[in-house]
């Protein structure tokens, strides 16, 4: 049997993340593409404009580090882009976002193995890796594309590949997006996180900063329950009542929403 390397499940999910986004969005009417996403303030066409404004300046940010240039994206060099991104008509926005997103996913495959395992990509979080760079832009592509298919789909659930791919990155989550009013008022507090699906206990930590550890507390103040998709979505801001998160303990879900604001 083949080996498949933790990178080659990044790609395959950027992949699988993308192809479902375009089919769900591919035959859309001009009407339809401007409804609102679950993204506050932005319609369809919008969320697609700020995924193909991204996946422009990402190609840019990778071929700039196989040239070996290591220099960061500068916000004088972005505003033109989102600018032109950002009057584009809704199909127009669409149309771009597909052959952006193309083009983005093709220099990825087209990598050598030499260039998988040197390149360091100069992102907007420093130099990374391929692997930790892909994981930021799965993070990006399946949210976004879930404020996309919840809006046409109430149904609508981020895929468990992707959950289980996003899970171990979901501490970096947190730990930056985060309301720091809410956190000072929560902590300092100990919560257990009950995943009912897969089962899985983790500690969320209220403190000076805030963290999810990999273990169970020892004296939690409560309990965060509820799926592993459910829960993700809760600390990326998108939480909705219909998604059987329970909270108990001293503190209650409106807070857990105030905590996770999302972006």
């Amino acid at each position: 049997m083949q080996h498949t390397t933790p990178l080659e499940h990044w790609l395959a999910a950027l992949h699988a993340s993308s192809d479902r986004l375009n089919t769900a969005v591919g035959n859309l009417s001009d009407e339809d593409l401007s409804r609102p996403s679950f993204a506050d303030g932005w319609s369809i066409a919008q969320v697609l404009s700020h995924l193909g404004s991204a996946a422009e300046i990402c190609t840019t940010l990778v071929e700039r580090g196989l040239e070996g240039d290591t220099r960061g994206p500068q916000r004088e060099d972005l505003l033109p882009v989102w600018e032109r991104w950002d009057a584009l008509p809704g199909p127009a926005q669409r149309a771009a976002w597909q052959e952006a997103d193309a083009c983005h996913l093709h220099l990825l495959d087209g990598l050598t193995t030499d260039q998988r395992e040197s390149l360091r990509v100069p992102y907007f979080r420093g130099l990374l890796g391929l692997a930790d760079y892909t994981g930021y832009r799965l993070s990006e592509q399946s949210v976004h594309a879930w404020d996309v298919t919840v809006a046409l789909d109430p149904t609508s659930t981020i895929p468990a590949q992707e959950v289980e791919l996003l899970w171990p990155r979901l501490d970096l989550v947190a730990t930056r997006f985060r309301d720091a009013e809410s956190l000072s008022r929560l902590g300092p507090r100990q919560f257990a996180v009950e995943l009912t699906d897969p089962q899985r206990m983790l500690l969320l930590d209220l403190d000076t900063e805030l963290h999810i550890y990999p273990c169970e507390p020892a004296e939690p103040a409560g309990t965060v329950s509820g799926t592993a998709e459910a829960v993700l979505r809760l600390v990326y801001g998108r939480n909705r009542p219909q998604d059987g998160v329970t909270v108990t303990g001293t503190a209650t879900l409106d807070d857990l929403r105030s905590l996770f604001p999302g972006y």
